[in-house]
């Protein structure tokens, strides 16, 4: 087969941000075949190249790849705005908790995901990595819409709306496992909800069946200070330190929020290679505290940016975040290089990619990688005059300004709206959940 065969169709756009390497190229374009990316240059080039290949035309765009949200609880956007300005545990408890145990099923992880799909494709994202509930109906709602999705079967020691113990949520994560594994754009983890709502017996279990399934392990930790001082009033360990000694911590370990670590934490993330996950808005909005990313980046060590479930924070709005990560940063440190722009928009693509261990198919623009890629269209009041591509990107643009959105490929957002995705209906079915919430939430 030759390439002009393989070259289904090209994009070009006045910018080219591939990510890795760092920068922006002007008049470039990327070739795109199969589901993948075949070659990128210099518009002129691929233009001799692949004479016979579609020309798609982004004359006032930046051209980048998906961004992947790498800590999120999709089917919780059905409980967006029922318990806002509480402190974390009383949110969970009197509200969260409760409504979850009345509610979740199938019916509402499947719809929930979609909507949250709607809200993810719509501002740029092109893969997830969740945590929550009834997974096989999340799985659904993935392959329909055509996005890329990590779904992690929560586990959790207490009964919940599916499970009656932390056991009885690792057989179900070990049957999950087995029914997914052949659909597309899905892959998976084992996610033990928190230190503090699994035992030990259920953490070593949850590590095996990571290992035997060739799964990566999915968790919060060190989400609040108030997590970390009951852990040490308990036993005398740091939360960390106790995961270690279980022999939960390696590079297949994905820590998320992470706002409490002294420099010994630090330095034994460093040492185990763990991934890393930053929810700076939903840490910002539930009181948990501020993640230290400044020095993450300075030990060397990777991470993505999450926006959490957006019942806490309350979108599911990447833009926002990789705006709101760079700013702590260097307001937390006194330090206005920490987390520069390029840092933090690779921190939405490849770090994200890496945090859920697809860096090997997404994250950045370059041959042989999967063909998911948005374009952002710089012509507008927030992102003119234009001086540096990546700077507008993240400190201007907003996602309302993501116009065109491919997953493997195939268009699913066109002149910034679905291809796929019935608004209508999930707007009338969401509505009707609130409804029934709400109900319920005011009788508490």
């Amino acid at each position: 087969m030759s390439e002009e065969t393989v070259v289904e169709y090209v994009l070009a756009a006045q910018w080219l941000i591939p990510v890795r390497p760092r920068g922006a190229l002007a008049q470039h374009g990327l070739a795109i075949g199969g589901g993948q990316i075949r070659d990128l240059g210099p518009q002129q080039q691929l233009r001799s190249r692949y004479p016979a290949a579609r020309w798609i035309e982004l004359p006032h765009h930046a051209l980048l790849p998906g961004l992947v949200n790498s800590h999120t609880h999709a089917a919780m956007t059905l409980l967006r705005g029922l318990a806002d300005d509480l402190p974390l545990m009383t949110w969970l408890k009197q509200h969260i908790w409760p409504a979850e145990a009345r509610f979740v099923g199938p019916e509402f992880v499947a719809l929930g995901t979609q909507l949250a799909i709607a809200e993810m494709l719509r501002g740029g994202t092109t893969c997830f990595n969740d945590m929550y509930f009834f997974p096989e109906a999340a799985a659904q709602a993935v392959v329909e819409s055509g996005i890329r999705a990590c779904l992690g079967q929560v586990v959790i020691d207490f009964p919940t709306a599916q499970s009656r113990d932390a056991n009885d949520a690792l057989r179900r994560a070990e049957t999950q496992a087995v029914s997914l594994r052949a659909l597309p754009r899905i892959r998976q983890s084992v996610a033990p909800h928190a230190p503090y709502t699994v035992q030990d017996p259920a953490l070593r279990a949850a590590k095996e069946l990571a290992e035997s399934l060739d799964l990566f392990l999915h968790m919060h930790v060190h989400e609040t200070a108030h997590e970390v001082e009951e852990a040490i009033a308990q036993d005398g360990r740091r939360p960390l330190q106790r995961l270690d000694e279980l022999g939960l911590l390696d590079d297949r370990f994905l820590a998320v929020h992470m706002t409490r670590l002294t420099a010994e934490d630090l330095e034994l993330v460093r040492q185990r290679g763990l991934r890393l996950a930053h929810c700076p808005e939903s840490n910002l909005k539930l009181g948990s505290g501020i993640a230290a990313v400044d020095r993450w980046q300075a030990a060397g060590i990777p991470f993505g940016i999450g926006t959490d479930g957006a019942a806490s924070n309350n979108d599911l709005d990447m833009f926002s975040e990789m705006r709101s990560a760079a700013l702590l940063a260097k307001g937390r440190g006194g330090d206005t290089t920490a987390l520069a722009a390029a840092a933090a928009l690779e921190a939405a693509t490849l770090g994200g990619a890496m945090a859920c261990g697809w860096d090997d198919t997404i994250g950045t623009l370059e041959p042989g990688k999967a063909a998911d890629c948005i374009a952002v269209d710089l012509d507008h009041p927030a992102t003119q005059p234009l001086y540096d591509p990546i700077s507008q990107l993240v400190y201007c643009a907003g996602r309302d300004q993501v116009s065109h959105v491919w997953v493997n490929g195939q268009l699913l957002v066109e002149n910034a709206d679905w291809t796929r995705l019935d608004w209508s209906r999930l707007r009338s079915q969401a509505q009707e959940w609130a409804r029934r919430i709400a109900a319920k939430d005011r009788q508490t």
